[in-house]
């Protein structure tokens, strides 16, 4: 922390100190509004599971306060510093466990205010919903500090209920309610699940949201919440470009960001009538974060991209004409990003609809068919993969002359919630189509070969990797699948598993089970040497990664997967035509992904390119 952006450094939370091998990881953060306190969650081994904190910003010395069995929370302080909302779950069944390696299914979550300086045992409950288990919530303070919003959720569908509840109505405060045992008197706004809606700004009981109601690529809508029948449009919905974010700033405008192509836009508009001011100079690349207040002139804004480690932007809105300087630049030592080059393809799949895809190479390369290809794809729940830097991409292209590919596949987010949909459920099989048109257009315009191609991704895209292999195994050389969702049959009953039946189905309804059935990697293992296509070949070596703490696609996944391909492929009478290595690495101490240590980084991006290396024939050139 700093008195001033030029004043001196001082470090308030260093989360390097909390453990000696960097297991334990800040996860979540919020200064109250005085300024005068932190709370901050940690987690353990990677584990969703989250402790609360809290520190003095003034003298830099912890508080007692601790709370446990925090999940899918934020944090957010009444404007009186007093407390903060968070959210929880029951702690789990039996006791004591090492958190992150139970599978039980996650049931009941709830809101609580909790009192700085208080016991946890003490902590006011907001909100709960006995009646609808599985949904899950979220509380916020409002900028100007005078309502709760209550967020519902049902799933991981972009879609919520909204309820309020103004603190000032509450005779004797949220801590009244400790007493009382009744939960907070949230209005229901909106009280069904058929859009998103998200808070930009209030004008006291005048609301502006962000919502996908009829309007799959998100507009802006103003409505009195005292008076909820007339909604009006203040920023229609934009023929062609996502509308990401919206944020009130400099008191009576808007930071806009649209996605276009992929590719993030910034614009300043007027927060009243939504009319256009500027655009902002952005270069070719995504906005990683906007930091700002509807008070100040000041805005801060992150960029990445493919070639750009990372730039924070300082943009004063005060001028006629915005003025954007850099205020801090991350710079990779020996890092030339003129020796690279990024293009945009767009590749037909095959229902005809045109799919982005990234390519990233050293500059000037012979399109002879000969580059190791590493493809990557997600292609689900409404998540679009913008450009980012990745150091062990840039190597994998400098020192092996791989070509790294970016597929935007249907089921993101990268055109809005019709592209999203056209990738779920009944349509899920059109993600693994989109990704191997991708990786047969690398082939015929003569970047690489099929025995030259990788294929990687985690989580829904390890799903997408283990039913491409499945589905192709002549198309790809390698496969990485991280953390992946393998048994779409029972990924329900584990966790928060029951929150993905929104993307993918469940297979207690029928007709669900047979979109599932034909594409669950674990229910889809053949021998491809037996199949009617006359095409002898084996399945692509292969790596499943997991790790002991992921307790969001718990591990059993790839486990089972790994124990089915080896029985399926490996036990056999006549001949074992599979000779391509097919291998687990399971982490330990680790989860999902969130919160590794640098080390843990290192180590399992070295085994998993080297591998990859090795089986696609890639050497190491200084």
């Amino acid at each position: 922390m700093q008195d001033d952006l030029d004043g001196k450094e001082e470090v308030l939370l260093d989360p390097n100190t909390l453990s000696k091998d960097g297991t334990i990881a800040l996860s979540t953060y919020s200064i109250s509004k005085d300024g005068n306190y932190i709370a901050y969650g940690l987690s353990e081994s990677g584990s969703d599971w989250v402790s609360i904190h809290v520190k003095s910003i003034t003298n830099k010395q912890p508080m007692p306060d601790k709370l446990s069995w925090v999940k899918f929370s934020s944090i957010s302080w009444t404007h009186d510093g007093k407390g903060f909302f968070y959210g929880r779950y029951p702690a789990p069944r039996g006791g004591e466990v090492d958190a992150g390696t139970e599978t039980n299914i996650n049931l009941n979550h709830q809101i609580y205010y909790h009192v700085l300086g208080s016991d946890q045992s003490e902590d006011v409950l907001c909100w709960k919903d006995p009646e609808h288990p599985k949904y899950t919530f979220g509380a916020s303070v409002t900028e100007d500090g005078k309502y709760i919003i209550l967020g519902i959720y049902e799933g991981c569908d972009p879609v919520n209920k909204l309820y309020y509840c103004e603190i000032s109505s509450l005779p004797r405060g949220i801590e009244g309610f400790r007493e009382t045992q009744e939960l907070l008197p949230f209005v229901k706004l909106i009280d069904n699940f058929d859009a998103q809606y998200e808070v930009v700004a209030n004008d006291g009981d005048e609301f502006t949201f962000l919502t996908n109601k009829s309007a799959p690529k998100n507009k802006l809508v103003r409505v009195n919440i005292k008076n909820p029948e007339l909604w009006t449009d203040v920023l229609p919905e934009h023929e062609k470009d996502v509308l990401e974010s919206a944020d009130a700033v400099n008191n009576n405008q808007l930071l806009v960001c649209y996605m276009s192509d992929v590719k993030h836009i910034l614009q300043i508009r007027d927060l009243r009538t939504g009319n256009f001011i500027h655009q902002l100079p952005l270069e070719i690349g995504a906005v990683s974060e906007i930091s700002c207040r509807r008070e100040d002139k000041e805005v801060f804004i992150g960029f990445t991209s493919f070639l750009s480690p990372g730039i924070i932007f300082r943009c004063n809105l005060a001028p006629t004409i915005p003025e954007m300087k850099m205020f801090r630049e991350i710079s990779v030592p020996g890092f030339d990003r003129t020796s690279f080059e990024v293009k945009q393809v767009f590749v037909p799949s095959k229902d005809g609809t045109i799919i982005p895809m990234f390519i990233m190479s050293k500059k000037d390369i012979n399109l002879n068919g000969s580059h190791p290809t590493l493809l990557y794809g997600y292609g689900g729940f409404n998540i679009s993969i913008t450009p980012s830097f990745s150091v062990s991409r840039v190597v994998l292209c400098k020192n092996m002359g791989f070509v790294v590919c970016v597929a935007n596949i249907r089921g993101g987010g990268e055109y809005g919630e019709e592209w999203h949909k056209a990738g779920a459920l009944a349509m899920k099989q059109n993600c693994f189509d989109d990704f191997a048109a991708c990786g047969e257009f690398l082939i015929s315009s003569g970047y690489t070969s099929s025995n030259r191609l990788c294929i990687e991704g985690g989580s829904n895209g390890g799903l997408l990797v283990a039913a491409s292999v499945n589905q192709r195994p002549d198309l790809f050389g390698c496969a990485l699948a991280h953390v992946g969702v393998m048994d779409m049959l029972r990924f329900h009953k584990f966790t928060i598993g029951h929150a993905w039946t929104t993307d993918y189905g469940c297979s207690d309804k029928e007709e669900e089970f047979q979109w599932l059935i034909k594409y669950s990697p674990l229910h889809n293992v053949r021998r491809p040497w037996e199949q009617s296509s006359g095409n002898h070949c084996q399945y692509p070596a292969t790596m499943l990664l997991t790790a002991d703490h992921d307790d969001r696609v718990v591990p059993l996944h790839s486990l089972k997967l790994l124990a089915t391909l080896q029985h399926v492929l490996c036990t056999s009478t006549e001949d074992i035509l599979q000779t391509n290595p097919i291998i687990g690495r399971i982490d330990r101490k680790s989860g999902h992904g969130a919160g590794r240590p640098t080390q843990k980084l290192i180590d399992e991006a070295a085994d998993r390119y080297s591998f990859m290396a090795k089986m696609l024939g890639a050497s190491w050139t200084e």
